[in-house]
């Protein structure tokens, strides 16, 4: 069945909630074994929470807007009981009596334990991030309140389609899935502020079998970013995930690991994309005890340039590491990993480094080229290691590729170039450093 929500009474006029009209259409469509809500061309759709149910598909049309309500007391609360598990909801007096424990208090699309569920339709999903606005800095918008409200939050859901939607303007992780399975996320087009802290763009939080493809993202803090927190750990690894031609551009790191890491990363492909205007390209933040392992990294461009301080980050193309975010807590071993055919120019060293007591195992670098070039205002300052128990930086020069305590690296056609503008910040192409092998050159 289909369902226009125009002729079931939605305003579609930007000023009134329609998420009741929306709503009662979805669950039309759920009791009847699954359908289409359509949100039509020519109207903007203003609504507070949705919760959308197994075999329905939310589409808005081209032309379209569905844009989140402003007024807070427009989102309803998970319970207690849908944070422990059931997939319930009630309004709860005020969001100050939640303290944070990991997991977000509200949402404004919201799917739990579902099948099938699709978001498509080339319209706007607009998060309306102007009412989250905190602390303003040089080049960075500090939340108000925090957790702020996730813009679409699904947990435990099957077949998950997101494609041929634009979204944009949200005020905190545009699409957190947590423990999600078999998903398929297609030329979607995020569109961030810059300068808005923690406003990721798609988060995958212990999730398997993701495609992540031919997107274009926007974002501070980071485009796409793999986790596997501790709130949500029942859901097991992260593994078999695709992230391919896609173009990023982040305050922070266009793809990450991390930095919550309590289980495992494996089987990850990272291929054909271009990364611009990114503090950070691609970025490993192993920090917990979770592993990561069987990463293939290829044919790719990464453009990067230095963000103030207040972003982590020192204009690194490829930053991969494991730190102890705790001390009684050490963090996780980093083995096979690959990376080829990739271009990296901008201000920052590609970093490999695993510890002495866990080295980073079974490298392999070919036909990586690395071009060093000032691009920003920030000065160079060496090393960020944030977060961590130690040091959070090594200051001093930089190196074009840097290897930390490695073991088992295989390496072919390298190749570092030192722009004029850097060279008074860099004091090695190539750099190994407690590395068993020592036959790596670079041109």
């Amino acid at each position: 069945m289909s369902i226009h929500v125009i002729q079931e009474g939605a305003c579609g006029d930007g000023r009134t909630n329609d998420a009741p009209v929306i709503q009662r259409a979805i669950d039309q469509c759920a009791a009847q074994g699954g359908g289409i809500v359509v949100l039509d061309a020519g109207h903007t759709y203003l609504s507070g929470s949705i919760v959308l149910k197994s075999h329905v598909e939310l589409v808005i049309e081209t032309g379209a807007v569905l844009k989140a309500s402003e007024d807070l007391n427009d989102y309803l609360y998970l319970s207690e009981q849908a944070r422990q598990g059931s997939n319930h909801m009630v309004e709860v007096p005020t969001f100050e009596d939640c303290s944070y424990d990991g997991k977000p208090r509200q949402f404004f699309l919201y799917s739990k334990d579902t099948d099938g569920v699709r978001i498509s339709g080339g319209g706007i999903i607009d998060g309306s991030e102007e009412i989250y606005y905190g602390e303003r800095r040089e080049d960075q918008i500090d939340g108000a309140f925090y957790p702020r409200i996730p813009l679409i939050l699904m947990e435990h859901c099957t077949h998950l389609t997101i494609q041929n939607v634009t979204i944009r303007k949200s005020g905190f992780w545009t699409t957190h899935l947590v423990g999600c399975s078999e998903v398929e996320i297609n030329s979607v087009r995020i569109l961030n502020n810059r300068m808005m802290a923690n406003c990721d763009g798609i988060d995958p939080d212990h999730c398997q079998h993701v495609r992540i493809t031919n997107c274009h993202i926007e974002a501070a803090d980071d485009c796409i970013v793999l986790k596997t927190t501790e709130a949500n750990q029942q859901y097991g690894p992260c593994e078999d995930i695709v992230i391919s031609g896609c173009t990023l551009a982040s305050t922070s790191a266009a793809i990450k690991i991390g930095t919550e890491s309590v289980q495992d990363f494996r089987d990850i492909n990272i291929r054909g994309c271009n990364i611009y205007d990114s503090n950070r390209g691609i970025s490993f933040q192993l920090r917990d005890q979770g592993n990561v392992e069987h990463v293939v990294i290829s044919d790719c461009i990464i453009r990067t340039r230095q963000a103030s301080s207040c972003w982590w980050g020192c204009g690194e193309p490829i930053n991969i590491a494991s730190i102890n975010r705790k001390d009684e807590i050490p963090s996780g071993r980093i083995h096979d990993i690959s990376i080829t055919n990739v271009r990296c120019i901008g201000e920052g060293s590609v970093y490999l480094a695993g510890k002495e007591s866990a080295p980073l195992e079974d490298l392999t670098l070919a036909n990586v080229h690395v071009t060093l070039t000032k691009t920003s205002k920030y000065p160079i300052t060496g090393y960020d290691f944030r977060p961590t128990c130690g040091p959070d930086f090594e200051p001093g020069k930089i190196r074009g590729i840097f290897l930390r305590n490695c073991v088992g690296v295989t390496s072919s056609n390298l190749k570092v170039t030192v722009d004029d503008s850097m060279k008074d910040f860099v004091d090695h192409k190539l750099l190994m450093e407690n590395c068993l092998e020592d036959t790596l050159a670079c041109d």
